[in-house]
């Protein structure tokens, strides 16, 4: 395996671990206090979405500093997308 592969993997778990700690800590995954599965995942999938929000949101503001990362662009949806849940088209 080749070092720069390496480094690049350990800095994704780095990044994973910090994401993790951040939901805990700022949205509150860590407060869920049932016994059930379901109530567990359904308190997980919506800090999670609330977690991407706010990293949408806060990729919109320009930092403060001298060089900021570029804003980007959300990916056009595909033709014939369809969100699921929708109504079937006739």
């Amino acid at each position: 395996m080749k070092l720069a592969d390496l480094v690049e993997i350990t800095k994704l778990r780095w990044r994973i671990e910090r994401d993790f700690q951040n939901l805990k800590q700022e949205l509150g995954l860590g407060h869920y206090e049932g016994r059930g599965w379901r109530g567990f995942h359904h308190h997980a999938a919506l800090c999670i979405a609330a977690y991407g929000f706010l990293i949408t949101e806060r990729s919109l503001i320009p930092s403060s500093g001298l060089c900021s990362a570029p804003i980007r662009q959300a990916p056009a949806l595909p033709d014939g997308y369809r969100p699921r849940g929708s109504a079937r088209p006739a």
